[in-house]
């Protein structure tokens, strides 16, 4: 029987690890516990290579191993094993894969996506490319929203990919757009990998999120400006649509009304509320329609006057101790004599010896004000710069500190004036809404109703969880509930909301959480028995005994974790290999913030790097019968080098990953 490529390949590097696992313990001077830990994890990976369940094989390597670290002690490795399942169980952050997942399947039986990926290849139909385009920005939010690698493909395979093929797409161009695409749900906030590589690593999901925003951004930004260049490079793997596909069908009152698809918006609704084109359409369509158009005004507006009261607003910590330092000082005066403690630059530092100051009578400062006497006290501090007694008792009715203080606490009280970013900005945006109004017509403006009713829900109710996790105002597990109710109210907007899909979305969330807690606790009865015998201690002397720099351990890790790719799924290389790494990287001065986002970046290659695809498989399956696995190979390997890409750049300019959680953690 002739066997497929890719089943070839596969014995191969099992046999390739198998002969790595047999050499090291032939060469080994003295086969010790730790050598004996490196062979369980090579075995661990065949296993899970042949098809068993990643799970039990990590429980059931570990518990024989432990066994065999305890010399066949049954009760130690029972006892092992309870702790560290308990263990596990009782992180919290793991409460939000459930909720995270529950929201990503309601999204999904919402019937989204078709309504998104149309009104998106409209609203792009002039740039080159524009199915591929809307195809990624279709798969980033969707990506998003679900983080399910699986149902993205599969639902932009049986929508977009036919769309495509129909405007003479490539057949590589188009999976490799829908595969590429359908795998930013594993970096992209809310991502379950996040979640499991913080709990693994000891890391804060919050700044993971954070951090994975913009390398999430770029990645999408470098796919879409690829696509762009390929089109317009070479047009005839991506053809430009035709008019007809641009087309836009406008509704009955607006075409009773007299509107013509590219007739501009304002001046015909103006005329058609006036009386002189409404043809029998109610007032109140033509008002809806009007305040549909006037809406990005309307935001825009309020948005202007939200944020500048924001950045004018008085600093209340500055306004505060200007006034406490003010109502202060008249009581340490009463308590202890304003002249007891002078300013040390005051006239009455080094008074004369002669003149009854060293040892006043007691009152004596409070019944004869400064004026009336002799001596040093007819200048007081205050009253430099005059003369006369005049100056001297005004000089004490505005003790020293007291002039300055109030205008501090009148500058602090008055808004602050706004930054010049901030007219900048607000000008940058007018500029845009201007021109948006001049070329709004009413082809434009059903596209833009059609946004309204799929893009901006989605992208609100992706906002809206990130934005309460990323600014400290919930825990990734109450944004995750948040989520949850999100996406069951849009579902239920959209009439997609019963007791069936209800059913199906628990089920399938059941099964996920089901099988990465049982992950988790294989892993950490895996990582338990490794350590004990001593598999850590010997990865990291081996390392160590390199002398690599750090640019060079970097490197390592991520050449390994590329490769460990292929075979393997992100959640075995996180559960596996993460607590093998993670010790390292105190010992290179590496954040493991930024190693996680390098990591995360790098396993897009778990699903695109050929030939254990799993989005390939997944693209294929509901493919037409013309497209063959090797074409979706192909146009999947393009993007594989941008992922590539996209790493280097992380790695040279950490601000990317960096920044934001900085920003607004500090550290």
């Amino acid at each position: 029987m002739k066997l497929r490529k890719e089943l070839w390949f596969g014995f191969g590097l099992m046999a390739l690890i198998g002969a790595g696992a047999v050499a090291m313990l032939v060469g080994a001077e003295r086969i010790t516990n730790g050598h004996i830990g490196l062979l369980m994890l090579s075995l661990v990976v065949v296993a899970i290579m042949l098809g068993f369940p990643t799970a039990f094989t990590l429980m059931g390597m570990g518990m024989v191993f432990t066994w065999l670290a305890y010399e066949r002690d049954t009760a130690k490795t029972l006892d092992l094993m309870v702790q560290s399942a308990y263990k596990v169980m009782s992180n919290d952050v793991l409460i939000s894969i459930p909720l995270f997942v529950f929201m990503g399947y309601l999204v999904e039986r919402a019937n989204l996506i078709e309504k998104l990926f149309k009104s998106l290849h409209l609203a792009l139909a002039r740039l080159p490319g524009a199915l591929a385009v809307a195809t990624l920005v279709t798969c980033t939010l969707f990506a998003t929203a679900t983080g399910i690698v699986g149902a993205v493909v599969t639902l932009m395979g049986l929508l977009a990919l036919p769309a495509m093929l129909r405007a003479g797409y490539s057949v590589p161009l188009s999976a490799g757009v829908i595969t590429a695409g359908g795998c930013l749900g594993i970096l992209i906030p809310p991502s379950v990998l996040l979640i499991v590589y913080g709990a693994t690593a000891g890391v804060s999901v919050v700044q993971l999120y954070a951090g994975a925003f913009f390398p999430g951004l770029m990645l999408a930004g470098l796919y879409i400006l690829y696509t762009i260049l390929v089109a317009k490079l070479k047009p005839t793997l991506a053809p430009p649509l035709s008019a007809q596909e641009r087309a836009v069908a406008l509704p009955a009152p607006l075409l009773q009304a007299g509107a013509a698809p590219h007739a501009h918006v304002l001046p015909g609704l103006l005329a058609a509320l006036k009386g002189r084109r409404a043809h029998g359409v109610p007032t109140g369509y033509l008002l809806g329609q009007s305040l549909v158009a006037a809406l990005p005004a309307l935001v825009f507006v309020a948005a202007a006057l939200v944020s500048h009261d924001v950045v004018t607003r008085p600093q209340a910590a500055e306004a505060g101790s200007g006034l406490t330092e003010i109502g202060a000082e008249p009581s340490e005066r009463s308590a202890g004599g304003g002249l007891a403690e002078p300013p040390p630059d005051g006239a009455l530092q080094e008074p004369p010896a002669e003149g009854g100051l060293q040892e006043p009578p007691s009152g004596g400062a409070l019944q004869e004000p400064p004026g009336s006497g002799a001596g040093g006290l007819q200048e007081p501090p205050g009253a430099l710069g005059g003369a006369d007694a005049s100056s001297g008792s005004a000089g004490l009715a505005e003790p020293p500190g007291a002039a300055p203080s109030a205008g501090e606490g009148a500058d602090a009280a008055a808004p602050r004036p706004a930054p010049a970013g901030f007219w900048i900005t607000l000008g940058v945006l007018a500029v845009a809404l201007l021109l948006f109004y001049a070329l709004l017509s009413f082809a434009r403006l059903e596209v833009f109703k059609m946004l309204l009713g799929s893009f901006f829900p989605l992208l609100l109710l992706i906002l809206a969880v990130l934005g309460s996790i990323v600014f400290g105002l919930a825990t990734p597990t109450e944004a995750a509930a948040v989520g949850a109710l999100g996406g069951a109210l849009l579902a239920a907007a959209y009439g997609r909301l019963n007791l069936q899909v209800v059913k199906e979305s628990v089920f399938l969330t059941a099964k996920t959480s089901a099988m990465v807690c049982w992950l988790f606790v294989g892993s950490a009865i895996f990582s338990a028995a490794f350590a004990l015998l001593g598999g850590q201690e010997l990865v990291e002397q081996w390392v160590m005994g390199l002398n690599l720099s750090r640019t060079e351990f970097m490197l390592l890790s991520q050449v390994i974790i590329f490769i460990l790719g292929w075979p393997l799924e992100w959640t075995e290389i996180i559960v596996i290999f993460m607590p093998i790494f993670i010790p390292l990287l105190d010992n290179f001065g590496v954040d493991p913030l930024f190693f996680g986002l390098l990591v995360a970046l790098n396993l897009q290659t778990a699903f695109l790097s050929p030939p254990v695809a799993m989005s390939a498989f997944y693209l294929k399956g509901v493919a037409p019968r013309h497209v063959t696995l090797n074409q979706i190979f192909a146009g999947m390997l393009p993007f594989m080098g941008i992922q590539i890409v996209a790493i280097f750049l992380l790695y040279l300019f950490p601000g990317i990953g960096l920044w934001l959680p900085r920003q607004l953690y500090g550290g």
